[in-house]
């Protein structure tokens, strides 16, 4: 009896799939998150509890390293996949869970013996347990029972009383394991941030803890540690690299991304104002639909981290069904609900109240607009302005008149010179600086800055050059 090979089918039947977005790859990651959530392939938060690896969208050179040490941060049995274009993705999944069933093809990923497959850099490093936990990614372990870890914010109550004191508790609980998880997680480049910052080198690249005085006088050790670029739910390309004391982050410092990266990536969600920019007619409706579909997009992604997966999920749906071209008044009513749900979850609002607090000068000053300036609040102000956004721009799918250049795009006033983007990333470092590293991510994906807009200003100064 071929015990490996049943074993292997067995894990082939309903893979549990790590997908990874790259820069300009928005249309395919949305693609693939749709047909995993139509196969019920489970997705995969971390690298620690993958059995496929999908790459969605063009390579980047630029992260090639960072995308290769997180393969080998996947456990065997394991398969690689990657899809250029969203027609591509059914194909490269088929593909990879064919290798994943097959014994041949796990025997041929195996290094030769007394070889070690990892990347140069980390084989300088050395080899034991610790590796799983430099890297920020946990060993695989058996799936939360009820009630553990608060897999999603407590049944909301509000429509007729408090939601009690365990639910939130629970709530928190799963909102600090899901920023452990991101320690050092997405492949950042932590040997490079070592060679800046000094210290003893540990397994895998990462630095010995420093000593500093922290903001009460005491002296704490210091580590840095790198955040992105291929977190689940995080912006694409993005990478930030904190400096911890404890759980509290004492400096921020963002890696720029190369313009040459840049020019050949298609931003997905301004599509609308770049073909309006080309002297194209564009619709008002198609814009609000578009713009829709990136904040609801953006308001899944929130309640993944803040752990609430089955709200995420129907937000998604949502998304899924504007993009598809659904008449308002098949979304109206579970667009009311979903709103209805998020927008009174006492919970949600006990999650984020406080966190990453953005006034309306403050924006203006750092060039923000759009939601995160409206808001003029905290990471609950601002889901809450994206749900009213989202609200009227579904009431307006129909509506043919063409397309004002100085409408707003889904993260703020479209310019191509000085994408929104651009200032939603600048804002970072401040806000993040001084708040847990857990409530870094919540911060994060409140703003959920797009870095492919900033390849439209790449693009047009290549053009002027």
């Amino acid at each position: 009896m071929d015990l490996t090979g049943t074993m292997l089918r067995a894990a082939a039947a309903r893979p549990r799939v790590l997908v990874v977005g790259m820069p300009g790859g928005a249309a395919v990651r949305l693609a693939a998150e749709r047909l995993l959530r139509l196969r019920d392939w489970p997705p995969a938060a971390t690298p620690a509890a993958a059995d496929l690896l999908l790459v969605a969208g063009p390579l980047c050179p630029y992260l090639h390293t960072a995308l290769e040490r997180l393969w080998q941060d996947l456990p065997a049995p394991r398969a690689r996949a990657h899809a250029r274009t969203a027609d591509g993705v059914p194909a490269a999944l088929d593909a990879a869970r064919a290798r994943l069933a097959s014994s041949a093809a796990q025997r041929e990923q195996e290094p030769p013996a007394g070889t070690d497959s990892r990347p140069p850099h980390d084989r300088r490093h050395g080899q034991g347990a610790e590796q799983d936990g430099a890297r920020g990614h946990p060993p695989r372990e058996k799936p939360a029972q009820d009630g553990e870890h608060g897999e999603q914010p407590a049944p909301d109550r509000s429509d007729s009383r408090d939601t009690g004191p365990d639910g939130a508790h629970s709530s928190q609980q799963h909102h600090s394991n899901h920023g452990g998880e991101a320690e050092g997680g997405g492949g950042g480049d932590a040997h490079e941030d070592h060679r800046n910052h000094g210290g003893t080198e540990m397994p895998r690249g990462l630095p010995m803890a420093g000593r500093g005085e922290d903001r009460d006088g005491l002296t704490l050790d210091r580590l840095h540690v790198p955040l992105g670029p291929f977190l689940s739910d995080w912006p694409a390309g993005l990478t930030l690299r904190l400096v911890l004391q404890g759980d509290v982050v004492q400096a921020v410092v963002l890696d720029e991304v190369p313009p040459s990266a840049l020019r050949s990536v298609e931003p997905f969600w301004v599509q609308p104002w770049l073909r309006s920019a080309a002297g194209e007619a564009v619709g008002s409706g198609e814009a609000a639909r578009r713009r829709a579909a990136a904040r609801l997009d953006s308001l899944g992604r929130l309640l993944t981290v803040a752990g609430w997966p089955a709200e995420a999920m129907k937000a998604h749906r949502l998304r899924d069904d504007l993009l598809d071209g659904a008449p308002a008044a098949a979304l109206a009513s579970r667009l009311q609900r979903l709103a209805r749900r998020v927008g009174r979850s006492r919970t949600l609002f006990w999650l984020t109240r406080g966190l990453g607090v953005v006034s309306a000068r403050d924006a203006q000053a750092a060039g923000a607009s759009g939601p995160a300036a409206r808001a003029d609040g905290d990471v609950a102000a601002r889901y809450r302005q994206w749900l009213t956004d989202i609200r009227h721009d579904v009431a307006r799918l129909d509506d043919t008149s063409a397309l004002d250049p100085a409408e707003e795009s889904a993260r703020g006033r479209w310019d191509a010179r000085n994408p929104p983007s651009a200032a939603l990333v600048a804002l970072l470092p401040r806000l993040l600086d001084g708040t847990e590293l857990a409530a870094a991510r919540l911060i994060v994906a409140s703003l959920d800055p797009d870095l492919d807009e900033l390849a439209a200003h790449s693009t047009e100064g290549t053009a002027r050059g």
